[in-house]
């Protein structure tokens, strides 16, 4: 037996077992090829033009998927923003003016507040950001077909295709916007609201176009009950104020814009930070209103219905 106790075949049959799940495991950081991506992708489009944003329906959903497969047959280390060229002409459309929204560490609080394109456009309510929200994909490394077991990120490689594609968007996104920007950053982040650099520093600010934009505001929402790292005027969230003044942009700064922030309170409404004090109607209210009496939580929504009948 050997030191371990086992016997030499034993050992080497160990390490031969080894050896094959080695081989067999991720190869990259990042999550691998999305299950039934074509499906996905050409569904998404054809619901898009149909259904979220008529106005496109002259968009061909084949074509867009074609110019898009074109990157599945590269290196996954080996894909640049210009391969997404022709993806991107196929799908982009305007933009409606004073609706983009932009964010940084905020991906699920921005798609709540923009439902689906109603109140504000961020990049993944356009049609190029719809076909690619949340989706990961790439090809194998040394062999043709798609890798399902991971896909390379901006720490195994920077032209990766997932990251590439967003650089892509996101400056057509930015070139694109008009009117009032709006920007949504998450003071609550342990590294500061703003980064330095990522995408909305590196490939979205560059391509403002100057003449198009009439002023920008900053919207810095911290996580209910967590610490508020940063706020307008202070670290990062300065460094971005400075930026935009010295680029010439006309901007303001809000910290926890209270239409986001009651969102954000739909899942946290006991929580002391979600409290809507008001000193002037407490002095001239000594009896509660309705809503507020323990347990009568559910009068709201019946207020808000029959207030609704009584306008129809």
């Amino acid at each position: 037996m050997t030191a371990q106790g086992l016997t030499p075949s034993q050992l080497l049959l160990l390490l031969l077992v080894a050896g094959a799940a080695g081989a067999g495991g991720a190869r990259w950081r990042g999550e691998g090829t999305t299950p039934h991506l074509q499906s996905i992708i050409l569904g998404r489009c054809a619901e898009y033009v149909a259904l979220l944003n008529p106005d496109q329906r002259d968009k061909n959903c084949t074509a867009i998927w074609e110019a898009f497969k074109v990157v599945l047959d590269k290196d996954p280390c080996s894909v640049f923003p210009s391969d997404y060229d022709l993806l991107i002409n196929l799908s982009r459309h305007s933009i409606p003016r004073d609706k983009s929204l932009f964010w940084e560490d905020n991906h699920l609080l921005v798609t709540s507040y923009s439902e689906n394109a109603r109140r504000l456009v961020p990049l993944c309510n356009v049609l190029y950001g719809t076909i690619g929200d949340f989706l990961s994909w790439c090809r194998q490394e040394n062999a043709s077909g798609l890798d399902y077991q991971s896909c390379p990120t901006s720490e195994d490689c920077e032209n990766n295709p997932v990251d590439s594609f967003w650089k892509r968007a996101s400056m057509q996104y930015s070139k694109d916007s008009s009117g009032v920007i709006y920007v949504m950053l998450n003071g609550s982040k342990p590294s500061g609201a703003y980064p330095v650099k990522g995408f909305f520093a590196d490939f979205e600010i560059p391509y403002f176009q100057k003449d198009k934009i009439t002023r920008i505001e900053v919207w810095v929402m911290h996580d209910i009950g967590r610490p508020k790292v940063e706020s307008c005027g202070e670290g990062t969230v300065k460094i971005l104020e400075e930026r935009l003044k010295k680029m010439g942009f006309q901007y303001s700064c809000i910290n926890d814009h209270l239409p986001v922030k009651l969102l954000k309170c739909v899942d946290h409404s006991t929580h002391p930070d979600c409290a809507l004090n008001s000193a002037a109607a407490s002095t001239q209210r000594e009896v509660p209103p309705l809503w507020a009496e323990p347990g009568a939580s559910h009068i709201i929504p019946f207020l808000v219905a029959l207030a609704s009948a009584v306008q129809m």
